[in-house]
């Protein structure tokens, strides 16, 4: 229960998600959710929390732009996503200029980092949950 509200109080921590009790349709304990609207990204991060062995299981998914769908499903790694624009420099000169930066792990490990902590293991899954 120590490791469940340590999850919960990272919320307005300076960090990019939001932390919440899970829905019975989720099959999770937690859940860590981060949209990132300029992106059209969203990623959601399922915790199952096993305290007989002292491990969370993790599922990762994302839904980003897709040229194909309008909007594609991804499980687990991590993915760094960019935007990029031409902007007119002081010597008048085009140049081109990041103007978004997210990294998956911006998600992962902070969420991670308390887990193991915690004293606990952080334990990835891709297939089954």
């Amino acid at each position: 229960m120590e490791l469940r509200e340590a999850l919960l109080a990272l919320n307005g921590r300076n960090v990019p998600f939001s932390v919440r009790h899970a829905l019975p349709k989720e099959k999770a304990d937690l859940v860590a959710e981060c949209e990132i609207p300029k992106a059209k990204l969203r990623l959601k991060t399922r915790m199952r929390l096993v305290p007989a062995q002292h491990e969370v299981l993790v599922l990762e998914e994302r839904w980003e732009p897709s040229h194909e769908s309008g909007q594609q499903y991804g499980r687990g790694g991590f993915k760094v996503y960019r935007q990029w624009e031409f902007q007119r420099g002081a010597d008048g000169r085009r140049h081109k200029v990041e103007t978004l930066r997210f990294d998956t792990r911006d998600v992962r490990d902070p969420l991670r980092a308390m887990v193991l902590n915690a004293g606990w293991t952080w334990r990835g899954v891709l297939f089954r949950y």
